[in-house]
């Protein structure tokens, strides 16, 4: 037994926000917890893992109206589908809690009035640019691009009253403790990140409330403000373990907080490194042990899209190649620090190459020669050659290097590990020659010893492979007869049974794949993604609330012509535009490289926001903007007047 033997071990996923069905992208996150908690199970410790669904906020609200269902039917049915596909991937979670539980939305209601009452949040009102998606309030300088510097969508003003918690109190005690504690956040990339651009420069006031929607839970002393969604959703991760703000705590709660460790994707880092310490601090407890924000799995051929039919689902996924097939796939080819790409060519390719070739071919030779010349029986003669020490090295170091890279969370560099060790299998059957050896009736023992060392070394190996490919670590072991294997008991070379009897039918653990007929199959699945919205021929636009014409006379749209068009130095996606607007001459810069060559800009008449304030853009002031329209097929064009009218006339 390891030293760590039954010592809690909690961790935990983002829940997943229930506007819709999860891509590969977001199912990543919950394989990747799901193989850092079997690990750990492995290794001897008591696991909590938890995961769910975030249901509140204005965009389900907006999307439940959409559908004609309450909120809450929404929800449920979203909900539904995100852990069927939680379920269909096998992951292995104790607690899937939702935001609407009951429970968790008492002790939501519980834990704003002890803020409140302590003088942590505060009454006020709230002004900025907002963005529906993210549920985020910025400020103009935050904007990238004029746009959501967390999503890129777009963004719209916003006033109303709302309550606030004091983040500027706690922000030097959090700025300490993150320098005490560098493995606070990882990789430390994202620690920098979050220094540097937040917490250094100054933190903001965070509003906790809204009043322009009702979806939400309600303040209870003050109902006509429901809870902003990261103050709720955030606690997710104390109310599931039983956290009672009056301090009767359940016994989940005492055992297992803090976290061990917070699985985020990048894009939420602010809210989980920040936002979610500072309010542990103010309810004066611990912070979680360690914030992993993990990078994305993106799609090769640009962005998703219904509309485009190349949306990859995991249930998609899984129906062509298998859960396991899948699971090696997101885990192995996700970098460290840096983003992912997952295509249905690559996935064929890691299909054939790692999976088929590498592993099954080893594993079905191996059972298939000891059927052959041994009737299937596994003896240890002990007819060893200079060779096997190396061979036997190589499969006993893999168990240290896969540890040390697990203790650092390099899921794929493990991976990568336990999959030398099933290359070094293969390459010690082409050293040895094993159909070589049947043939010398004097050399059956050595024959016996080397089908002996490759079961051994694939038993370490399948037992290595069970947090990442659960089933077939599972095959591999039944098809062998063999227990798996405790870390502990791979420290020595030669503990399988000599006598066992592998099975006399091996299964193929993964069948090679043809690219022309998987594509094909594809078509057939992007072709139904494109029926689900036959006849809409629309771009998904993200609804806003309902403004006046007092809000709209507040934007001023001039008539501008383009006299000078050139690229930004240092910036491949911007324009900056010199606009003749009616007696003065304006300069603009403009996200739309990638759409026109800058003489083509040049005579132009085009409509102009003329009463932005000026911001820069990559050093380069803009005194404006340029308004244009795109679509989901990543089509844009600017908006032009198609009569001669006069520069600087108002576009009303």
């Amino acid at each position: 037994m390891c030293q760590n033997c039954k010592k809690p071990y909690y961790i935990t996923t983002a829940i997943a926000y229930t506007s819709g069905k999860p891509h590969i992208g977001n199912t990543y996150e919950i394989v990747l917890a799901d193989s850092i908690a079997r690990y750990k199970r492995e290794q001897g410790y008591d696991v909590r893992f938890q995961t769910g669904t975030d249901e509140h906020g204005q965009k389900i609200e907006l999307k439940a109206e959409e559908a004609g269902v309450t909120p809450k039917e929404f929800v449920d049915k979203v909900a539904g589908e995100i852990k069927t596909i939680w379920d269909l991937m096998n992951t292995s979670y104790d607690k899937f809690i939702r935001t609407t539980d009951a429970d968790h939305e008492a002790q939501v209601q519980k834990i704003f009035k002890k803020l409140y009452d302590q003088g942590d949040i505060y009454k006020g009102h709230y002004e900025g640019m907002y963005c529906t998606p993210c549920e985020s309030f910025f400020t103009e300088s935050q904007l990238v691009d004029g746009k959501c510097p967390d999503c890129g969508r777009p963004v719209q003003p916003a006033k109303e009253e709302a309550y606030f918690f004091k983040m500027s109190k706690y922000a030097p005690r959090l700025i300490e403790y993150i320098n005490e504690h560098p493995e606070f956040i990882q990789p430390v990339s994202r620690k920098n990140e979050m220094m540097n651009n937040f917490l250094l420069p100054g933190l903001q006031d965070l509003c906790v409330s809204r009043t322009s929607f009702k979806w939400g839970i309600p303040v209870s002393f003050d109902p006509k403000h429901v809870t902003y969604v990261w103050l709720d959703a955030l606690t997710n991760y104390i109310t599931g373990l039983g956290y009672d703000c009056d301090g009767q705590n359940g016994e989940l709660f005492n055992k297992y907080w803090p976290a061990d460790l917070h699985l985020i994707g990048k894009d939420i880092l602010r809210f989980h490194t920040i936002y979610w310490p500072i309010m542990l601090m103010a309810l004066d407890l611990p912070l979680p042990k360690q914030i992993f924000g993990h990078p994305w799995l993106l799609q090769g051929d640009g962005k998703m899209s219904k509309s485009k039919g190349n949306v990859i689902y995991a249930d998609d996924l899984a129906g062509l190649f298998g859960v396991d097939a899948v699971r090696y796939f997101v885990l192995h080819e996700m970098p460290f620090e840096n983003d992912g790409t997952i295509t249905w060519e690559l996935m064929v390719e890691r299909m054939n190459s790692d999976l088929a070739n590498t592993l099954g071919n080893l594993v079905n030779r191996t059972i298939s020669m000891s059927n052959k010349y041994f009737d299937g029986v596994v003896s240890n003669k002990g007819v060893d050659e200079d060779i096997d020490a190396e061979f036997k090295q190589t499969i006993l170091e893999t168990p240290v290097k896969a540890a040390e890279k697990m203790e650092k969370l390099r899921v794929a560099d493990a991976i990568t590990e336990i999959f030398t060790l099933f290359k070094r299998c293969n390459k010690y059957i082409d050293e040895t020659m094993p159909w070589a050896l049947a043939k010398d009736e004097a050399k059956q023992d050595r024959l016996a010893t080397v089908l002996y060392n490759l079961i051994e070394g694939i038993t370490i190996g399948a037992s290595l492979l069970e947090p990442f490919m659960p089933e077939t670590s599972k095959k591999i072991l039944e098809q062998i007869n063999a227990e798996a294997r405790a870390f502990d008991d791979m420290k020595e070379f030669g503990k399988y049974p000599s006598g066992n009897k592998v099975t006399e039918k091996p299964e193929i653990l993964f069948a090679r794949l043809d690219l022309k007929d998987v594509m094909e199959k594809v078509e057939e699945i992007k072709a139904k993604q494109k029926s689900e919205t036959e006849g809409e021929k629309y771009p998904e636009v993200e609804k806003k609330p309902e403004i006046t014409i007092d809000d709209f006379d507040k934007v001023q749209i001039q008539v501008g012509e383009v006299i000078k068009c050139e690229p930004v130095k240092k910036a491949k996606k911007l324009l900056v535009s010199q606009i003749k607007i009616g007696a003065e001459t304006r300069q603009i810069v403009s996200g739309i490289a990638k759409y026109y060559k800058p003489e083509e800009m040049v005579g132009k008449k085009v409509a102009v926001i003329t009463n932005l304030k000026p911001c820069k853009l990559c050093g380069v002031e803009s005194q404006g903007m340029i308004l244009a329209a795109g679509d989901d097929e990543g089509n844009l064009s600017v908006v032009t007047v198609d009569k001669d009218i006069i520069s600087g006339s108002e576009i009303c």
